[in-house]
């Protein structure tokens, strides 16, 4: 019950917390956009209060400085302006001056307001007015100085009017781009009023001056034309159609016209026209429709920030009321929606848990136990169609497969058995009859003694082939049946294990004579011994020795086996140790179909109770190391009194013949014998293998056991002296006649297997 609960406040965890992380991600993203459109709208309020503190008396303080400019020209060309008019023009400047810098200083909204750069920059320039006034009333320097001196203040202030329109918001900064371009064509119209006024009386221009005037005239036509006029708002559009339409704006365009046209050339620079006179007058009519023009439009872009600022106060509170009530519905849903789920839940938990704890182990115990399964006894599937019911389907569906998987299981591990069992029986039925006919072959020549050897090399690889059947049977999960009733001594267990390796002549035995095994378990120690032996003869040098040896210790018979192999990596032998202390599913034996002998070793040692351990031996290659317990031991004073220790097992009686699934393995000679010397002597025969017994059951029919050295020659049997393995005195015509009755057997030997074929 409390681990059900923590299962349910975990679930409730997680639904509240899949409602509070969006939750709190809208509220954070509702308190960052809050914060932006807030900002945004502080600083178009500081730059409209920029506008109303810096702007107004800069645009005057503009105006005031050009009309000062024309002035101070026209002084320069000898023009006869009364004395009282440039002083009356600077006192007009001085009073702009003074507001400029009283405005400056004022407290602004900003501490990092980016205006105030520029503003600093036009009241430093400012601060040589005084100084250029002294030099025109001195005429000290020249014109071009004094009047560039003007027109760089202007040029400043223009950079401020400039920055004033790149605002933070996209909409008034568009709007506010055409109006600070209508203030600089009214600034490039000054500077033609400028270069007309110093052409003087004789209306003379110096070539340089002219081309100014060229240019001033196509820049404000073009400003006024294509970027200014286009772009202005509806009203600024009809305010330039009044002015345009007016005489003074027609008697402009006629003045520049007449420049541009009638113009002509003399010593010195260019004579301008008589109809320049009359500029004077149509300027002084002009410049009060454009300034207000300008005016109009600088008020239109202060107040459309003023406006878009509380358009996004207005927005921020509709922000924050609509992203409240949402977050009020979110919990709302989310309180009902958690209570649903958690009592859906509920359900198919306690659904769950009884399956598993009470239907599925019903279900499993009947399988292992054959019966069959009432098909009520699943889960139903569910009549809901929305998550939680699809879930609970699921669910039945997946105990479904489940069952269905483990009854095919069972039916496929109980064949595979049989069917292991079946494929060794049939072909231990076949290895026997290829001993049987090499038996025969050994007695018909066995007077040629290369053909004997060839025919003992070929008996030694089908014991191979017997012993690979029998590693069948144990991966299958099986036990290597043995045909032993009496004990046997170690060293002969040692001989009978090398002598199923096809190279045992490179094997070297040292064993102690008074430990004997029980006869339960000789064959899995020797077929245990065999496959390290031959691991050991097929992974080092041919001409190489592998030694055998085997001692007792504290914890019973220690065989260590040392080959001098390659070396192999440390990593390498925990993988193969890994393999013969686990025993490895299906699919692992199948992807090392070609590698079964570690495989083998540890099924036996798991059912020995041995432990088999490889490592790096003193040699450079690889040592295995078998601890067999000591409980598998009879040590030479525990044997029975009164009789020899039988080196050759005794004939078995038919019930206990009839049990063994494949034939008997073949024993080692009697006497021992040195490694390489001869060939390995088979025991005397024993009786063959009784039918199965009538009553006992059997699915499948007993394997004929094959008794060696019943059949061979009388030379075979005496000791023969070592010979050279490598010596071959056969001449050729005892080749081809050896080779003929070869072939003459392995024809018997087909037709024997296709008349076994079903």
């Amino acid at each position: 019950m409390k681990r059900r609960r923590r299962s349910v406040i975990r679930l409730r965890t997680l639904l509240v917390w899949l409602a509070v992380v969006p939750t709190v991600a809208m509220g954070a993203q509702v308190v960052v956009t809050a914060d932006r459109l807030l900002q945004q709208s502080a600083h178009l309020r500081a730059d409209v209060a920029d506008g109303e503190r810096v702007g107004r008396p800069l645009y005057a303080l503009m105006a005031d400085l050009q009309a000062e400019r024309s002035t101070t020209a026209a002084r320069w060309a000898g023009s006869p302006v009364p004395k009282g008019e440039l002083s009356r023009r600077r006192a007009a400047t001085d009073r702009g001056v003074a507001a400029f810098r009283r405005a400056a200083d004022s407290a602004d909204a900003r501490a990092d307001d980016r205006v105030d750069a520029y503003v600093s920059a036009v009241e430093k320039q400012l601060e040589g007015l005084d100084a250029y006034r002294e030099r025109t009333d001195a005429r000290s320097g020249s014109a071009d100085r004094a009047t560039g001196y003007y027109s760089g203040v202007i040029e400043r202030m223009l950079r401020v009017f400039q920055e004033f329109s790149n605002m933070d918001d996209a909409t008034v900064t568009q709007q506010s781009r055409p109006v600070v371009a209508l203030v600089e064509a009214s600034e490039v119209l000054a500077r033609e009023d400028t270069l007309l006024a110093s052409a003087g009386p004789a209306g003379k221009l110096s070539a340089a001056r002219f081309a100014e005037l060229t240019n001033a005239v196509g820049a404000h036509r073009f400003l006024f034309g294509t970027t200014v006029v286009p772009y202005l708002p509806e009203n600024g559009r009809q305010g330039y159609a009044r002015i345009a339409a007016s005489d003074a704006w027609k008697t402009k365009t006629r003045i520049e016209d007449a420049v541009l046209a009638d113009h002509h050339d003399i010593p010195g620079g260019i004579a301008l026209p008589g109809a320049v006179h009359g500029w004077s007058a149509m300027y002084g009519k002009l410049v009060p429709q454009l300034s207000a023009l300008d005016a109009e439009q600088l008020r239109g872009v202060v107040e459309a920030a003023d406006a878009t600022a509380d358009d996004l106060e207005t927005q921020v509170f509709w922000l924050v009321a609509g992203s409240g009530a949402g977050l009020l519905l979110v919990v709302a849903v989310v309180v009902f929606t958690t209570r649903t789920v958690l009592r859906r839940m509920a359900g198919l938990h306690r659904r769950t848990v009884t399956v598993a704890q009470k239907t599925l182990p019903d279900i499993v115990e009947r399988l292992q136990r054959g019966q069959r399964i009432d098909p009520d006894a699943l889960p139903e599937r569910s009549r809901d169609r929305d998550e939680v019911g699809r879930i609970s389907d699921a669910f039945a569906r997946a105990v479904s497969v489940s069952v269905e998987g483990y009854r095919q299981l069972a039916d496929e591990r109980q064949g595979f058995g049989m069917f292991a069992a079946g494929i060794a029986s049939r072909t231990g039925n076949l290895v026997s009859r290829q001993l049987s006919l090499t038996e025969d072959l050994q007695d018909t020549f066995g007077h040629d003694e290369a053909l004997l050897a060839q025919l003992m090399k070929s008996d030694q690889l089908t014991v191979g082939m017997r012993r690979q059947i029998e590693n069948l049977l144990i991966l299958a999960g099986g036990e290597v049946p043995d045909p032993h009733t009496e004990p046997m001594r170690v060293a002969d267990v040692l001989r009978e294990a090398a002598a199923e390796v096809e190279d045992f002549r490179r094997i070297e035995r040292v064993a102690l004579d008074e430990v004997s095994v029980e006869p339960r378990v000789i064959s899995a120690i020797s077929h245990l011994l065999a496959e390290l032996l031959d691991n050991a003869t097929r992974f080092s040098p041919p001409a190489s020795r592998v030694s055998i040896r085997a001692e007792l210790v504290t914890d019973g018979l220690s065989v260590e086996i040392e080959d001098r192999g390659p070396r192999v990596a440390p990593e390498r032998y925990e993988e193969m140790n890994g393999r013969l202390h686990a025993a490895p599913p299906y699919a692992v034996l199948a992807e090392n179909a070609h590698r079964l002998g570690l495989f083998v070793v540890g099924h036996l040692a798991d059912q020995l109770g041995a432990r088999v351990t490889l490592r790096r031996s003193t040699y450079g290659g690889t040592a295995a190391i078998v601890i067999l317990p000591e409980e598998h031991l009879i040590r030479t004073e525990e044997r029975p009194k009164g009789g020899a220790e039988p080196r050759v097992p005794a004939p078995q009686r038919p019930a206990e013949r009839k049990k063994r699934l494949l034939p008997a393995r073949p024993a080692a000679p009697a006497d021992p014998v040195p490694a390489g010397a001869g060939l390995p002597r088979r025991r005397p025969a024993e009786a063959p293998a009784d039918p199965t017994t009538p009553g006992e059951k059997s699915a499948l029919p007993p394997l004929p056991e094959r008794v060696p050295q019943t059949h061979l020659a009388k030379q075979l049997r005496e000791q023969r002296a070592p010979e050279s393995a490598d010596e071959d005195t056969a001449t050729p015509e005892e080749v081809a006649d050896a080779w003929a009755d070869y072939e003459q057997g392995t024809e018997t030997v087909e037709t024997e297997l296709r008349q076994d074929q079903p």
